[in-house]
């Protein structure tokens, strides 16, 4: 524990600040190069603008958080699980971090041009994706994203992540509701068949 402990503080920080550090350059390389945004909030006041700056808020919070924590000992205003706080339950959250981070990139390349984050409203020529990983869940980039906030649960368990895992699991399938909405709006009958024949989760 003495050397594992330090070590998910360590990569706690670094990992979330990578993250964004990522996401943001990726999304204005992208809006550079192609003239459109990638990222989209939706309306002024409708669900998935809700939806974007909720999850903002949370993000924002776990990478200050993280990071604080590097530096001073803050685990007490986190409300830590005692019972939880041992380096295999820590170990198994950087292991699910990590292999949800993986496979999120996995998917966003798998839709290559197809990727959106939100609900893109322009009229272009995307296509419906429905083989590979599409072709078992609906929504797989969802669900690797709530598989990384079971991760960081694990890997800090506490009233904060907890509230965490609870509000990003609300949003994301609130979220993917909005998503199958559109879906169905853009594609009509391709896209029912394809919801009857595979599951939004699993």
């Amino acid at each position: 524990m003495e050397f594992i402990e330090p070590l998910v503080r360590h990569f706690l920080g670094i990992f979330f600040l990578m993250i964004g550090l990522q996401f943001a350059g990726r999304s204005i390389g992208l809006s550079q190069r192609m003239h459109f945004s990638y990222i989209n909030y939706g309306e002024r006041g409708s669900g998935p603008w809700w939806h974007r700056h909720t999850f903002n808020v949370f993000r924002a919070l776990i990478l200050g958080i993280c990071l604080v924590r590097i530096f001073a000992d803050i685990d007490g205003w986190l409300g830590v699980f005692g019972p939880l706080y041992y380096w295999p339950v820590l170990l198994a959250g950087i292991l699910l971090l990590i292999a949800s981070f993986t496979v999120v990139n996995y998917l966003q390349a798998y839709m290559h041009e197809d990727w959106r984050s939100g609900i893109d409203p322009r009229k272009d020529q995307r296509k419906l994706l429905t083989s590979g990983p599409f072709g078992r869940s609906r929504n797989p980039l969802f669900l690797a994203v709530m598989a990384g906030q079971l991760g960081f649960f694990l890997a800090l368990p506490s009233v904060f992540s907890l509230v965490c895992l609870v509000a990003g699991v609300l949003v994301i399938t609130r979220q993917a509701r909005e998503e199958e909405k559109a879906l169905a709006a853009k594609f009509g009958e391709d896209y029912e068949r394809y919801r009857v024949r595979v599951p939004r989760w699993l």
